[in-house]
C-alpha cells in the first residue's frame, strides 16, 4: 500500500493565475491526497480542488479573506498511512526554522509550509520533515514555478520518505 500525496502553497488564484496548470490538474486526478498549505486568494479554488481531489488537506495563509478563514483551519492535521502530517502557511523566517517548528508542531513527522514560494525540504533536531512545494503559479525568484509529490510507504523513515519537486 502507501500514498500519493500531492503538495501545493501559494497558489493565488486568480490574481496570480486565472486557475492552476492544467499538469497540476494531471497531480490532482492521480493523488490519493492533495495538501495546499494557503495563499489561495479566492474560494473558487477551494470549491474547485474539493470537487475534484480524492481528498484534501489544508489550510488559509495570510493572503486568504474571511470566506477561506471559515472554511479552513490555520493548522491542519492528518494521518497518512501512519504519517502524521501537517499543514500551516507561515513558519517564520528560515533561520532558526527547524528549532522552531519542533516546538510549535510537536507530535508531527511532516509538516508542509508555504509563504516564501520557495522549495524548502529539511529535518528538524526533533526529526520531523519540513517540506515547502513552492507556488505552482508565482515563481518570484526561483527559476520555475514547482509543487511538490511525496510517496508515503507504511513503515518507512522519515528521513527516507521520496519527495520529489516538479518543476513546472
Amino acid at each position: 500500500m502507501g500514498a500519493r500525496v500531492l503538495l501545493l502553497a501559494d497558489t493565488h488564484v486568480p490574481v496570480r493565475a486565472k486557475d492552476l496548470p492544467e499538469p497540476v490538474w494531471r497531480l490532482v486526478d492521480d493523488a490519493d491526497l492533495v495538501v495546499h498549505a494557503g495563499d489561495w486568494v479566492d474560494v473558487a479554488l477551494l470549491d474547485a480542488l474539493e470537487a475534484r481531489s480524492r481528498a484534501l488537506l489544508a489550510c488559509w495563509g495570510n493572503n486568504d479573506g474571511p470566506a477561506l478563514r471559515a472554511r479552513l483551519p490555520e493548522v491542519g492535521r492528518r494521518t497518512v498511512e501512519g504519517l502524521r502530517l501537517g499543514v500551516v502557511h507561515e513558519t517564520g523566517a528560515a533561520a532558526g526554522r527547524e528549532r522552531r517548528t519542533d516546538a510549535a508542531h510537536a507530535g508531527l513527522d511532516v509538516l508542509v509550509f508555504g509563504h516564501s514560494h520557495i522549495p524548502w525540504d529539511t529535518t528538524t533536531p526533533g526529526g520531523m520533515r519540513l517540506l515547502n512545494p513552492g507556488s505552482p503559479t508565482d515563481r518570484r525568484r526561483q527559476p520555475y514555478r514547482t509543487v511538490m509529490m511525496l510517496d508515503v510507504v507504511p513503515g518507512r523513515p522519515v528521513s527516507d520518505l521520496a519527495v520529489e519537486v516538479v518543476r513546472l
